[in-house]
């Protein structure tokens, strides 16, 4: 299918998203390495944090073929206020209750959104991300074990899940922030949108928290964390950045 050049710069915007988020998360995920509480879990983030740097690869290969700058340099050479990710993934790991939950929210919500765009007009990412949704299958099922299990296994693990689930949801809710031409994404067959997101989020994360035992705030009364889809970011996001360029920065053209 021929994209004109409005939906074109939308489907970008879309493709920076996917590729932002991954790559960011993956990095954060990574920083597991080494410091899991059980050498399961620092082998799972790991892996997971592989599988999601894998996937930005893919979409930032995509921007490329559509014009924009290659892979690594779109990675590590673009100023902070040009990356899309959404804060949720921006925050440092923190506690391992924090990033367990960030992982349970975030992953439910992209193995939902590989979901709808599974059948999206853009057959490169169509045919992307149904490979994609089969890893984060395995993603989702970890998560989901390990948060029924943390919160039920005594009363200062539930606390402590609890106050995680109260920290992430604003975060976790500013992963649904519009985008910029969604219209032109939705008229186009290419992606339906973030309120449909939302909902089918909703819809799915609310009874897995619910079976857990952990009390779900009223969601209508949150403030999402919203700005990083238009640029805004905290400020976590620079130092990570200028730790994920340092190697690229010394030779940008080198060849590894």
């Amino acid at each position: 299918m021929q994209f004109n050049k409005e939906q074109t710069k939308a489907l970008k915007e879309l493709l920076y998203l996917l590729a932002d988020d991954e790559l960011i998360l993956g990095h954060r995920n990574s920083e597991w390495t080494g410091l899991g509480p059980i050498l399961e879990e620092d082998i799972a983030f790991s892996s997971m944090a592989q599988d999601k740097i894998g996937h930005a690869q893919n979409f930032f290969e995509m921007l490329h073929e559509l014009g924009e700058p290659e892979p690594d340099t779109n990675a590590f050479a673009r100023d902070e206020n040009l990356f899309r990710c959404c804060h949720f993934v921006e925050y440092p790991i923190g506690e391992y209750n924090f990033s367990l939950m960030r992982h349970f929210l975030f992953d439910h919500a992209m193995f939902i959104r590989y979901g709808m765009l599974s059948g999206s007009s853009y057959e490169p990412l169509a045919s992307a991300v149904r490979k994609f949704k089969g890893e984060m299958i395995y993603h989702v099922l970890h998560a989901d074990t390990w948060i029924k299990q943390l919160s039920q296994a005594d009363e200062e693990s539930y606390r402590l899940m609890q106050s995680a689930l109260d920290e992430c949801l604003p975060l976790a809710l500013g992963m649904f922030e519009t985008l910029s031409g969604e219209n032109l994404l939705s008229d186009s067959g290419i992606y339906s949108g973030e309120e449909l997101l939302r909902q089918s989020w909703i819809e799915k994360v609310v009874p897995l928290i619910e079976s857990a035992g952990l009390i779900l705030p009223d969601l209508n009364n949150i403030q999402p964390a919203f700005g990083g889809r238009k640029g805004i970011h905290t400020d976590y996001l620079k130092p990570l950045l200028d730790e994920m360029s340092e190697v690229f920065k010394i030779d940008p053209d080198a060849e590894w």
